[in-house]
């Protein structure tokens, strides 16, 4: 994955700017009484006759920060949204197991945070994989009351992914929040096909899955364009307020084979390397 260097305590596989052991040469610099002996490069002291000490790169952990949106919305869709979310953190999480970084996570359900304990190393994939199938999506999300609370207290900071639907009309307050506390935030806005393109037809009354709260509709011709144009509109609000506050945006419809989002389209736009 490629984000910024955010400086943890643990030795990892990201290349910090500080100086430090690795095996990876950054420089010299002249000797001073009580370096390490073992650190001076004699060779050089051969040419010139003078003692430098050789300095490497400091290689350190970044925390990964998964957020999944866990409400009710997040079951709808073939596959749902939900089934995508959390095969699409698996594979990210793995990533940076496998890079020797940490990874924090929380399930935004019920109104409440499920936390994960901080996981290091690919030893731990096994369960960070149990701990996204024992999540369930149920209720409503809150997602700016949520990402606030996580913000305050999600430690130490670092790269925060957020996968959600975005159906929580808060969720700009969130977003607010993880960016006010320098986070490094990420949006995968995921959407199902029938979303975005509902099939749809005669006299039907619309039911919210977490509020309940119930329309009634024609679906014709008229109708099913507004909505794709008002969908548009709102996607364009989504990702102009991303990209004012440095936030990488990116949509996905859940028809997208994860493999190809993971190598093509999150490659091509700078999230994975």
């Amino acid at each position: 994955l490629n984000w910024r260097t955010y400086y943890g305590q643990m030795q990892g596989e990201r290349r910090s700017p500080r100086r430090g052991q690795s095996v990876e040469f950054a420089d010299y610099r002249s000797y001073v009484l009580g370096d390490d002996l073992r650190t001076l490069d004699w060779n050089v002291y051969a040419r010139l006759e003078k003692l430098f000490v050789k300095l490497f790169v400091a290689e350190e952990a970044t925390t990964i920060h998964f957020l999944l949106d866990a409400s009710q919305s997040m079951s709808f869709g073939h596959p749902s949204k939900w089934f995508y979310a959390v095969h699409l953190a698996g594979a990210l999480g793995y990533i940076a197991l496998a890079s020797m970084d940490r990874i924090k996570a929380a399930a935004l359900e019920k109104g409440d945070l499920y936390l994960m304990p901080v996981m290091m190393g690919k030893r731990q994939a096994l369960a960070w994989f149990n701990w996204l199938q024992t999540r369930r999506p149920y209720g409503q999300a809150l997602l700016g009351p949520m990402l606030r609370s996580y913000a305050a207290r999600g430690r130490p900071i670092g790269p925060a992914f957020l996968i959600s639907d975005l159906l929580d009309p808060s969720w700009e307050e969130g977003l607010t929040a993880l960016c006010h506390h320098q986070f490094e935030v990420t949006v995968l806005h995921l959407l199902s096909p029938q979303e975005v393109n509902p099939d749809l037809e005669g006299d039907l009354q619309l039911i919210d899955s977490e509020t309940g709260h119930a329309i009634e509709i024609t679906a014709d011709y008229d109708l099913l364009l507004h909505y794709r144009h008002r969908l548009a509109a709102w996607q364009e609000q989504i990702r102009s307020f991303c990209t004012q506050r440095g936030i990488h945006y990116v949509f996905i419809e859940t028809s997208l084979p994860i493999e190809t989002l993971l190598f093509s389209v999150l490659r091509r736009q700078g999230v994975v390397k």
